[in-house]
């Protein structure tokens, strides 16, 4: 049987960071989703579409998605066959993300309908078009899941993936100094370790 794993990776990342896990998970070709756009209905095509080709070749796939890249992968992969998911950092209720970066911003679902889209100080830009995508198209999940969380998510509150993982009878792992990116050598050591104790276990 032939192994795989379809890395998804988020915001300003690449289909590179896919090459760190390939050390870390002996047994799997690991795939990076190279999509293109920060756009929802631009992104989950393109994950649908790199699956598909995957799944013509791969008789086991295991997803491996970090950040905005398990909602995109949530949104895209919802009635494909999947061993199972493992999230990093996960956004994980979009509507919910938006609606808190909005009380940020002090910006009303009223104002931000007028507008069309509103540049927040903190580097994001609120879009009446994506909130309304998201309430239209609704995450529907049934993959074996298991989430690491940093405590220090500034991004990702713990009360969403707790009733995330509550929900979804996901596994949930959570490393109380990290952050919403795992990027110090401690952290990407706890979650290589994490990665190949849950493909080990399987």
């Amino acid at each position: 049987m032939k192994h795989a794993i379809l890395y998804i990776h988020g915001k300003g990342g690449s289909a590179g960071e896919a090459d760190r896990f390939r050390a870390v998970c002996p047994g799997f070709d690991v795939l990076g989703v190279d999509y293109q756009g920060e756009l929802p209905w631009e992104a989950a095509p393109q994950i649908a579409a790199a699956y598909d080709v995957a799944r013509r070749q791969y008789d086991r796939i295991v997803l491996l998605a970090n950040s905005i890249g398990a909602y995109f992968a949530m949104l895209a992969l919802g009635d494909r066959s999947l061993d199972r998911a493992l999230f990093v950092s996960p956004v994980l209720d979009m509507e919910r993300l938006i609606l808190d970066m909005m009380a940020w911003a002090g910006a009303s679902e009223q104002t931000l309908r007028e507008q069309g889209e509103i540049l927040t100080d903190f580097g994001e830009t609120l879009s009446w078009a994506y909130l309304c995508y998201v309430r239209e198209h609704p995450i529907t999940w049934k993959i074996p899941t298991e989430i690491l969380y940093a405590g220090g998510d500034h991004l990702v509150s713990r009360q969403t993936v707790k009733r995330f993982a509550a929900a979804h009878g996901a596994g949930l792992t959570v490393l109380e100094d990290g952050e919403h990116w795992f990027h110090t050598e401690e952290q990407l050591a706890f979650l290589d370790n994490w990665v190949k104790k849950l493909l080990l276990s399987r």
